[in-house]
């Protein structure tokens, strides 16, 4: 069967940009309709429908509400092959900084320098979805792509300060 539309699943325009209010209001109404617990005591073909269907709103929404997620997404959806780690044309700069972040997090834990490293990161994470959008919105899928790809490493660092923070 073919993939469904995330977006028209979701009740959304197909657009980088998404209101994610109506986002989460058209998941808590798909859910309420289709969630597990309604279908216990249907028959089985029911229940697995009900579970199928579930798992699929799940996952649109957690797609479509992070914006890598949604554009890398978008990108799928235009047929462009997202960014290979391999493939980095991102500048020396650009990858400088990733490595003095990484070498930041690899010291022993220091809560000032997690919160500096955090802070920086949200404002990267910020920046970088303001150029996506409006890469998007001048249908620049190639500076979209880039872009997309330097987000994947904040992400990654993003996921590394996460795994440091936890108290061992």
């Amino acid at each position: 069967a073919p993939r469904p539309d995330l977006f028209r699943l979701m009740d959304c325009d197909r657009s980088f940009r998404i209101d994610a209010q109506q986002l989460q209001r058209r998941f808590r109404s798909l859910q309420r309709a289709v969630h597990p617990d309604r279908f216990g005591q249907r028959p089985p073909k029911e229940q697995h429908y009900s579970e199928q269907h579930s798992s699929l709103i799940n996952k649109a929404y957690q797609t479509l509400l992070n914006p890598l997620s949604r554009g890398l997404y978008l990108l799928e959806l235009s047929g462009v092959e997202p960014a290979q780690e391999t493939d980095c044309d991102a500048d020396s700069a650009f990858l400088m900084e990733i490595m003095e972040i990484n070498e930041k997090l690899a010291e022993p834990k220091n809560e000032d320098i997690l919160e500096e490293i955090e802070t920086l990161i949200k404002v990267k994470q910020e920046e970088l979805t303001r150029e996506v959008t409006a890469a998007f919105e001048r249908d620049d899928l190639q500076e979209a792509k880039k872009l997309l790809a330097k987000m994947k490493y904040f992400a990654n660092l993003e996921d590394k300060l996460k795994a440091k923070k936890i108290p061992s």
